[in-house]
């Protein structure tokens, strides 16, 4: 097997309750190598998605059936892990912009789009993000200066992973150790951050880098 036949596909979440457009879209990644593991048309079901998923990006249709847009999707996931947002929307108007900005997604597409708005928007999100995820690896000094007690290299590499939205299973297969072991040295960071949960400790985490980047 080739090298470029083993490098993981890029994963892009959509949530569109359009299917039509949600099929166009998902031919439109696909075709740009991206894997689409999941059209979503709900809000809330969204949200549970994202709970035990880290997707490397969502594309989000602003406007969602029932009572969950895609801004409180993102606003709400947001609050417990770093995934880039696009937001799709036919909707340009002053006042869902204002209240989008709050969700600090990383890029906008506005209806009708083609090809190569996907493509650009993706791509730049991509690269914004993983440049966010470079300032975050190299500030561990900056992070100790909340934490109570000096971090462990495993602790960090466990913390840097969760920063990413991964889960505990995955975090240990990455580490190469028990999923036993992942939640020891878990309980060991609520501790030094004096987190209640992981939620909490992220919440501390994140507005710590929100802090670093405004400087």
């Amino acid at each position: 097997m080739s090298e470029a036949n083993t490098v993981k596909q890029k994963q892009v979440l959509i949530i569109e309750d359009e299917l039509i457009i949600a099929k166009d879209l998902e031919d439109i990644l696909q075709g740009l190598g991206y894997e689409v593991p999941r059209i979503i048309r709900n809000g809330d079901e969204a949200i549970s998605y994202l709970s035990f998923h880290s997707p490397d990006l969502v594309l989000c249709d602003i406007t969602l059936r029932g009572n969950t847009d895609g801004i409180d999707v993102a606003m709400t996931v947001s609050k417990k892990k770093k995934i880039p947002f696009v937001f799709l929307t036919s909707l340009s108007d002053p006042s869902t912009l204002d209240r989008a900005k709050l969700a600090l997604p990383f890029g906008y597409i506005v209806k009708p789009f083609d090809d190569r708005d996907i493509a650009s928007a993706v791509e730049i999100a991509m690269f914004k993000f993983e440049q966010e995820l470079q300032a975050i690896r190299i500030s561990q000094t900056r992070i100790e200066e909340i934490a109570q007690t000096h971090l462990t290299q495993k602790e960090y590499l466990i913390l840097e992973q969760m920063i990413q939205g991964a889960t505990y299973q995955s975090i240990a297969d990455e580490l190469t150790v028990s999923i036993n072991a992942i939640k020891y040295h878990t309980k060991n960071l609520f501790l030094k951050f004096d987190a209640a949960n992981r939620a909490d400790l992220m919440q501390k985490i994140l507005m710590l880098y929100t802090r670093t980047s405004g400087e």
